[in-house]
């Protein structure tokens, strides 16, 4: 059987920081992993940064997604849903297969962990960035 044979500790920091690709962020995202899958598991954590009016592009998992956010203020969407504030301490679980973004306002950076399982190798399917016209839509609304 694979998989850990005993308690196994990642310590802070020891992993490297990467920069939310272009092709599916909007503005500044820094990404830090927080675990990986070790087989026959087959969840992973990171821990996401967005400066303020960052965001990710629409976007689908294929297990769902399940975000904690722990710093700032951000938005979140799900399709044909309105646009939602998040705050440190929220908890947002979207479906499998459920059409989302998320990120950060117009004027605050806002952090979330996000836990994703893995189906055939795969965490997520990428779509269309999200518009500054949708983007919008909450600035105009406040």
């Amino acid at each position: 059987m694979q998989g850990i044979q005993e308690m196994e500790i990642t310590r802070n920091s020891t992993q490297p920081s990467s920069k939310g690709s272009a092709e599916y962020f909007t503005g500044n995202v820094r990404i830090d992993p927080l675990f990986e899958p070790i087989a026959p598991a087959r969840t992973l954590g990171a821990n996401v940064t967005f400066e303020p009016g960052a965001r990710t592009a629409w976007h689908t998992h294929p297990l769902g997604q399940i975000l904690i956010v722990t710093a700032g203020r951000g938005l979140v969407q799900r399709s044909d849903g309105p646009i939602e504030e998040i705050h440190p301490g929220d908890v947002i679980r979207f479906a499998p297969s459920e059409k989302h973004w998320h990120g950060a306002t117009p004027t605050t950076a806002m952090t979330h962990i996000a836990i994703v399982e893995l189906l055939d190798g795969k965490s997520a399917d990428w779509m269309e960035k999200v518009s500054d016209e949708v983007y919008q839509t909450w600035v105009n609304a406040q």
